[in-house]
């Protein structure tokens, strides 16, 4: 077991700082690189572009950066997990296969986690009394079925631990929360079980701490943003994270931006509803 490992947010959203993956794997060590570039609006857009070219339907600027970065992964043995596979994790995986044929390497192992994609199944699971009730109003998914776009379930890190034990090198998935990105690699490093609660809990609050990029280096930050030094080189977070559940918060020297106990305790507060039930398909964590 290691002894700590590092791992760094490559991006927060689809269109994120494009030269922010570039620097995590280039201005400092790191373990792991995980970008998340989903959201809800996000699956949409991929399954429109999927519906126009069934080769698409993933984050295509991925491929670019991976061609940029893979020969520095590979050096340094950082591995890469994403759920920039979209709506056609598959379709992704080509992809990144042929970057690294047209890079000449070989013996990248590639992994893709599929299966959240469950519009093709929905009307089959309407007939089967499974209404997929509106959490806050009750309404049946039925009374908006033709106007849905994109439906999906949210897998958390247990599919992604699975893919690092069988010796993936890069991580591909389709909707994956944001913080099983993070937790996925302490688990599958430190031996956690999937019923250590309180470590579940830590790295959940850690991905929760990454997932927006550097929203938690002071890129989101309104109780002084005037005082966030260099925000144009703004350096994006890193969780060094320990067996026993501690997790560090920091970045690579000489970036812009700062990591202070105002900033991260600024990014818990983003997107979590109750703060007493953080729900995740892994635990849900009290941040309280």
């Amino acid at each position: 077991m290691k002894s700590h490992i590092r791992i760094a947010s490559g991006q927060g959203f689809w269109g994120d700082l494009p030269r922010a993956p570039v620097d995590q794997v280039t201005l400092g060590p790191v373990d792991y690189l995980v970008m998340d570039y989903l959201a809800e609006v996000t699956m949409s857009i991929m399954q429109k572009q999927r519906r126009r070219d069934p080769n698409l339907g993933y984050a295509r600027d991925l491929v670019p950066l991976l061609k940029e970065i893979l020969p520095r992964c590979r050096d340094a043995g950082i591995k890469i997990i994403t759920n920039g596979g979209g709506v056609n994790p598959e379709g992704c995986r080509k992809e990144v296969l042929g970057v690294a044929r047209s890079l000449g390497m070989k013996g990248l192992r590639v992994a893709v986690v599929s299966g959240d994609d469950i519009l093709p199944r929905l009307d089959s699971l309407l007939a089967g009394g499974i209404l997929l009730s509106d959490m806050e109003t009750g309404a049946p998914i039925s009374s908006v079925r033709d106007s849905l776009e994109s439906a999906n379930v949210y897998f958390g890190a247990a599919p992604i631990v699975e893919a690092l034990r069988m010796g993936a090198d890069i991580v591909l998935t389709g909707r994956t929360t944001d913080t099983g990105l993070t937790l996925a690699p302490m688990m599958f490093e430190f031996g956690w079980s999937p019923t250590d609660w309180d470590k579940l809990a830590a790295g959940t609050v850690a991905g929760h701490i990454l997932e927006c990029g550097a929203q938690s280096t002071g890129g989101n930050f309104s109780a002084d943003w005037k005082a966030v030094p260099d925000l144009a080189r703004i350096g994006f977070p890193i969780a060094e994270a320990y067996p026993s559940g501690d997790v560090i918060i920091t970045k690579h020297e000489n970036t812009g931006g700062m990591v202070t106990c105002a900033t991260v305790k600024e990014q818990l507060l983003y997107e979590i509803g109750d703060p007493r039930a953080y729900i995740t398909p892994d635990c849900i964590a009290d941040f309280t």
